[in-house]
């Protein structure tokens, strides 16, 4: 059962703060590293691979540092999120090189294994450059894997695949992580993480804005205040309606319709149908207006 345990790092490039102060312990199974674009959550991957050395703190698999320590690779693999894969080169010829690095005893085999978990060995003898973008992202997971690595750090994976690889895709992750593997993934897409993980630790700005149970976090995103555009037939008399509502906290009106907030999504969502048939009101347009991934995670920050 292999651990991998970040104690109060920091990283800094000049005056730019790219990770601040993160504590977090990666144990078995699979857990997601959730935040908007520009969070950390790359910077904090290259650390945990040993490619960045922090600026403070310390980065640990089962207590061995990462930074200066080639020896964690023999259990570890990473998926960057840039692509670093030799074109003229087969899917086959690809993993086997990566199964020749780790010096394993039979590379051939252990490649072939490797393809066939990311159903990849149809397509093993047709050049890289040929390949789709998922296909390529699906050849570099099998060469992550292809040493059967206790610690697996997959940055953005689900990039360019089809639904049919991504689900595949889910699926290995699941199994990996209930044979004890432990398997770290980075999103910025929130239904990704619901998926594949229970667990997630949310970066935000360069800091740990959440971490533990997806439900338990989940929740707290749904119960957070939002925004509403709305717009209905009668929208004095909805707004006037609507200031009686315990889950709304403020109504304004402006030619464009109503902005509502309220300050629980799902009470909210389930009360308005109710007000608009006993006024005798049609809604014609409902929509969030603070749902974006920085709004959502800003929240988590300040909670």
């Amino acid at each position: 059962m292999t651990t991998v345990q970040l104690e109060n790092v920091s990283r800094w490039y000049g005056n730019v703060v790219a990770v601040n102060d993160i504590s977090m312990t990666l144990e078995p199974g699979v857990t997601g590293l959730l935040g908007p674009n520009g969070a950390g959550k790359t910077t904090v991957l290259h650390m945990m691979a040993g490619f960045l050395s922090p600026s403070r703190g310390t980065v640990t698999v089962d207590g061995s540092p990462t930074w200066r320590n080639p020896g964690v690779y023999r259990q570890l693999g990473l998926v960057a999120e840039r692509e670093a894969v030799h074109g003229f080169l087969t899917a086959r010829e690809f993993v086997r090189a990566s199964a020749k690095m780790q010096k394993l005893p039979d590379p051939a085999a252990a490649a072939e294994q490797a393809l066939h978990m990311v159903e990849m060995t149809d397509a093993a003898d047709r050049r890289i450059e040929t390949y789709s973008k998922g296909m390529r992202q699906r050849t570099r997971v099998a060469a992550a894997l292809v040493h059967n690595p206790q610690v697996l750090l997959l940055d953005e994976p689900f990039n360019g695949m089809d639904p049919r690889q991504r689900m595949h895709m889910m699926g290995l992750l699941h199994e990996l992580g209930d044979r004890g593997h432990t398997v770290l993934f980075s999103s910025h897409i929130l239904e990704e993480v619901e998926q594949v993980s229970g667990t997630v630790q949310v970066i935000v700005a360069g800091r740990l804005a959440a971490s533990g149970d997806y439900r338990k976090i989940r929740r707290l995103m749904t119960n957070r205040p939002h925004v509403f555009a709305v717009q209905s037939s009668d929208d004095r008399r909805l707004a006037v309606a609507l200031i009686g509502e315990k889950s709304v906290s403020g109504v304004e009106i402006d030619p464009a319709g109503l902005t509502v907030r309220a300050s629980d999504y799902g009470s909210f969502t389930r009360a308005l149908p109710r007000i608009a048939i006993d006024e005798g009101i049609r809604l014609r347009k409902l929509l969030p207006s603070d749902e974006s991934l920085e709004s959502v995670f800003s929240y988590l920050l300040e909670a």
